[in-house]
């Protein structure tokens, strides 16, 4: 079987294609899956060291880039098109599968005019003006959240969830090792969030109580870890300060708390290990949509949401001290998560489309 799973540039559309290729190599270890990416998306960094091949697309984003850029990127779609019909005539895949991203639109459509069965995954509540045009010719629409279905087809839609790599799913509540401080992971996506590190550097000197019980695994980004490296030092924090964490699901294993964005796939990763979140969404997703999944997971009693305009760094050390000191709220919150997580989207997902592969067949 041949697969390809185009899109990404960021974890929240990379990370769920990364666990439909698991899934699909779970059940047939010679299946053969190529990513289709851009050169300047995550993907870039992560699918070689995870043993995946990928091949680049020279596409951009239009929306909200301004005129020269947008209509730079409009120019490449021709190009972007026939590279799509190029990379699919040369890999014969059986099925192509949209997970979002800039790469995802151009190889959808050349896939869906070459006859080749197609589907999209839709990781957020709205989705994107690029999944909505393609929801009108995939063969599949899979989506993470219900009220997505008004925007698709009703007989071609499926509510799955988002799916979630496969470390994440493998003994992932069972901790590792303990240092017998209290951990604390933060990241703010895959390539950090400016916002959260400096509602973190600001939290330091409030800190000061339970300095030494705390052990801290923070992801930056490139652009802040230089300054936050020196922060932590000069306060002698034990801190692991990473610009970004290749292992994620050993890090959730180590972690007593996460303090993180809102983000679907973020979500997604939270419930499905069953951990205690302080979520701080990012305030400028479309609609808001980052609060609204910080808010069902906070009505559900599985985080805490601080919204980042009403942060402080007094406010955010009091909740993670709070959280210190009361490890029986950490409990109860861990096991409010875990009944949220969905453990079978991936494998719906591949389900789905190995049935779509097989009418082909026939």
């Amino acid at each position: 079987m041949k697969i390809i799973i185009a899109g990404g540039g960021t974890g929240g559309h990379l990370f769920p294609g990364i666990a439909i290729a698991e899934e699909f190599l779970r059940r047939d270890q010679t299946s053969s899956i190529l990513f289709v990416g851009t050169k300047k998306g995550l993907e870039q960094k992560v699918l070689g060291d995870m043993g995946f091949n990928l091949q680049s697309l020279d596409v951009e984003g239009i929306k909200g880039r301004g005129i020269i850029k947008a209509l730079g990127a409009l120019l490449k779609i021709p190009r972007s098109l026939v590279e799509s019909y190029r990379l699919i005539r040369q890999f014969c895949p059986d099925i192509v599968i949209g997970v979002g991203g800039y790469a995802s639109g151009p190889a959808v459509v050349t896939a869906c005019l070459m006859g080749i069965k197609t589907a999209i995954a839709e990781q957020n509540a709205l989705p994107g003006i690029t999944n909505r045009i393609l929801g009108r010719i995939a063969d599949r629409i899979f989506l993470a959240y219900p009220e997505s279905k008004k925007w698709f087809p009703e007989r071609k839609t499926i509510v799955s969830g988002n799916p979630v790599r496969a470390a994440f799913l493998s003994g992932i509540r069972e901790a590792e090792k303990r240092t017998g401080k209290f951990m604390l992971l933060i990241f703010g996506g895959s390539q950090g969030a400016r916002g959260i590190n400096t509602a973190v550097l600001d939290s330091l000197p409030y800190l000061t109580k339970i300095k030494d019980k705390l052990k801290i695994i923070h992801q930056t980004g490139s652009a802040d870890i230089d300054s936050l490296s020196a922060h932590y030092r000069s306060r002698a924090m034990d801190a692991d300060v990473l610009p970004f964490i290749m292992d994620m699901a050993c890090a959730f294993r180590s972690a007593d708390l996460i303090i993180c964005r809102a983000g679907a796939t973020s979500i997604a990763e939270i419930t499905a290990s069953g951990k205690a979140a302080i979520l701080i969404p990012f305030p400028h997703a479309v609609n808001d949509h980052q609060t609204k999944n910080a808010e069902a997971l906070t009505k559900a009693g599985a985080a805490v949401l601080i919204p980042e305009k009403g942060i402080s760094g007094k406010i955010l050390a009091e909740t993670i001290e709070n959280f210190y000191l009361h490890p029986e709220l950490i409990k109860k919150m861990e096991a409010k998560s875990s009944s949220l997580g969905n453990v079978r989207a991936a494998v719906d997902i591949v389900d789905a489309c190995m049935g779509l592969i097989a009418l082909r067949n026939l």
